[in-house]
C-alpha cells in the first residue's frame, strides 16, 4: 500500500467511525467535498450546526494496524475490492473490515438464513442445501448465529466456501460457541465486519448486519422463519433492493415456517433443492467464473447446536424436534446429549404429551408453544 492510500485509508475510516456520520452522509459529503481528508477539514462546519468530533488519527491507526495484525484489512465503498451489489445500496457501508478471502465479496453470492432455534430437519436441510450451492461455485453468505445460520456455513465450508458477516467487531466471535466456526471461515472464506473492533454485538446492530448480508447476495434462501423475525427484515431488505427470494416451505403446524410460508404466498421462488435457486438466479452485475476446487478444511465440525447450558436438556431437545417427523438418530447427531439420555427425554416428553412417537423411530411434534 503507498503512502497515499494509507493516508486515504486513515481519513476515511477516522470519518467513517465519526459520531452521527453515517452511511447516508458519508456519501453526501464525499460527493460535495471530494476527498475524505478534505471532509475531515471541512468537519467544523460540515453540520450545519452540529459540531462533527472524529476520533484521533492514534486512535484510528490503531485499529488500522490491529485488523492487519490479525490479518485482515480495511476495504471502502469506492475501492475496487469493494463488492458491486453492496455498492448499489443507498446506505451501503463506507468501511468494511474483512478476514480472509476478500475477492469473495465480489463472486456470486447467495445468502442463506433462518430460525436460531431451528428443528434438526431444517438444520439438515441448510447444510445440505448450502453445500450443493458451494460445489455449484456459488459463495453461500449468513450471519454466523446458531441454528440455521451456522448450519449453512458449515455445509458451505465442505462444498467450497463461505462469507460469515458478524454484528460486532472482528474480535468478537458471536455465539461464542461459533468461535472455531468464525476462524474456519477466516481461513478458507471471509469474515465481514461493520463494527470498530471491540464492539459487542448487541440488539440494534443486527439489522445493519441483515442489510450487508441482503446486499452482497443477488438471492436470499429462507428456512424456518417465524413472522416479524429477524430473518424476514433480512428478506424484506434483498425484495427492496431487488433481489430474488427464495422460501424452503414447511408444515403450518410448526410457527418456525410461518414466516417462509408466507414468503412463498407472496411470490417468493418455493426451494426444495439447489437447482430450485441456481435455475432462478439472475446474473450479477459481474460475470464470475465458477470457483475452482479446493481441499475441504480438516476438522470440520457438524452443523452446530445450541451449546450446552443455554436451556434444560428436555427444551433443547424440543427444539429439534418440529412439526415433520425425524428419526431419533438425527435428534442424536445434534444434541449434546448421550444416546440413554436422549430416548429417556423422549419418553417424558412423550408422556407430557410434547411429542409423538411415529413408526421407524422417529418422533414428532404434537404440542406446540
Amino acid at each position: 500500500m503507498t503512502l497515499a492510500a494509507e493516508d486515504s485509508a486513515l481519513a476515511r475510516l477516522r470519518l467513517a467511525r465519526t459520531e452521527g456520520i453515517g452511511p447516508l452522509t458519508f456519501r453526501r459529503l464525499l460527493t460535495r467535498h471530494g476527498s475524505a481528508a478534505a471532509v475531515l477539514d471541512a468537519l467544523p462546519g460540515a453540520g450545519r450546526g452540529l459540531v462533527y468530533r472524529p476520533p484521533s488519527p492514534a486512535r484510528v491507526q490503531r485499529e488500522l494496524d490491529a485488523v492487519a495484525g490479525m490479518g485482515g484489512r480495511f476495504i471502502f465503498l469506492d475501492d475496487p475490492d469493494y463488492p458491486p451489489l453492496l455498492a448499489q445500496l443507498a446506505d451501503a457501508p463506507p468501511a468494511l473490515a474483512v478476514i480472509g478471502e476478500i475477492g469473495l465479496l465480489r463472486q456470486r453470492q447467495v445468502a442463506l438464513v433462518g430460525a436460531r432455534h431451528a428443528s434438526a430437519l431444517g438444520r439438515r436441510f441448510a447444510s445440505e442445501l448450502a453445500e450443493e450451492l458451494a460445489r455449484a461455485g456459488i459463495v453461500v453468505t449468513s450471519g454466523l448465529a446458531r441454528g440455521i445460520d451456522g448450519a449453512a456455513h458449515v455445509g458451505a465450508l465442505r462444498g467450497g466456501r463461505t462469507i460469515a458477516v458478524i454484528p460486532g467487531g472482528l474480535d468478537r466471535a458471536y455465539p461464542p460457541e461459533h468461535a472455531e466456526l468464525q476462524g474456519l471461515i477466516a481461513e478458507h472464506g471471509a469474515v465481514v465486519a461493520e463494527a470498530p473492533l471491540g464492539t459487542a454485538p448487541i440488539a440494534r446492530h443486527f439489522p445493519r448486519r441483515n442489510r450487508i448480508i441482503a446486499g452482497l447476495s443477488l438471492g436470499v434462501v429462507v428456512v424456518e422463519a417465524a413472522l416479524n423475525s429477524g430473518t424476514l427484515m433480512t428478506a424484506r431488505l434483498a425484495l427492496e433492493a431487488g433481489r430474488e427470494i427464495f422460501a424452503v416451505p414447511g408444515s403450518p403446524l410448526d410457527p418456525r415456517s410461518a414466516g417462509a410460508n408466507d414468503l412463498l404466498r407472496q411470490g417468493a421462488w418455493l426451494t426444495e433443492r439447489a437447482e430450485d435457486v441456481l435455475a432462478n438466479l439472475p446474473a450479477g452485475p459481474r460475470d464470475a467464473p465458477l470457483l475452482a476446487p479446493r481441499p475441504m478444511p480438516k476438522n470440520l465440525p457438524d452443523a452446530p447446536s445450541p451449546p450446552p447450558g443455554t436451556a434444560g436438556p428436555a427444551a433443547q431437545l424440543l427444539d429439534l424436534i418440529g412439526a415433520s417427523p425425524v428419526v431419533v438418530d438425527e435428534l442424536m447427531r445434534r444434541c449434546h446429549l448421550s444416546a440413554a439420555a436422549v430416548q429417556a427425554l423422549l419418553f417424558e416428553l412423550e408422556l407430557e404429551g410434547r411429542i409423538e412417537v411415529l413408526p421407524g423411530n422417529r418422533v414428532v411434534r404434537s404440542g406446540l408453544p
